[in-house]
């Protein structure tokens, strides 16, 4: 990888990168120890940096959480069980992980699903076996994580309508 794997840091550097590590864009615990590891910084140092991150509000979970769920939703067009997925894997609490969540306004999230919803079902007009149709917009939608009720009672909307 690069140079700074084999350079050693001082506390005081370590510190210096992961402010701005973490000043870049929102970071959760997990990616900064990750970090601080492959920087070959000690536990005992690990734990002091992180508590200082903490208190120099440069580490906010919180703030991870919600940033990550809305920029995911928007970006990517994630779903709820997708969003829970991720932020699990990345350690955070389930308290925060609900929290996050509820950051996403109920109406916009119908609203991104069914706008979704209509231009992947007129991106797979070509698919002729209405079997296979079905199957290739449900199989799209669950890897996002949307969940499987929205998904029928739309599909059940779209197989009906013609055209």
């Amino acid at each position: 990888m690069g140079s700074w794997q084999s350079k050693s840091y001082t506390m005081v550097e370590a510190l210096s990168r992961m402010e701005h590590f973490c000043a870049y864009r929102e970071r959760c615990h997990k990616e900064v120890v990750a970090k601080l590891r492959e920087m070959r910084m000690i536990p005992e140092v690990i734990d002091t940096i992180v508590v200082q991150l903490i208190e120099g509000d440069f580490l906010n979970e919180s703030r991870f959480a919600t940033a990550f769920v809305q920029g995911k939703f928007r970006q990517k067009g994630w779903g709820h069980l997708r969003l829970k997925r991720e932020l699990k894997q990345r350690e955070i609490s389930d308290y925060l992980i609900q929290s996050a969540l509820a950051s996403i306004d109920q109406d916009a999230y119908r609203e991104l699903f069914e706008t979704m919803a209509e231009k992947r079902w007129v991106a797979l007009e070509r698919e002729s076996h209405l079997l296979k149709k079905k199957k290739k917009f449900v199989d799209y939608f669950i890897y996002r994580g949307w969940e499987s009720d929205l998904i029928y009672e739309r599909l059940q909307i779209l197989s009906e309508t013609p055209g």
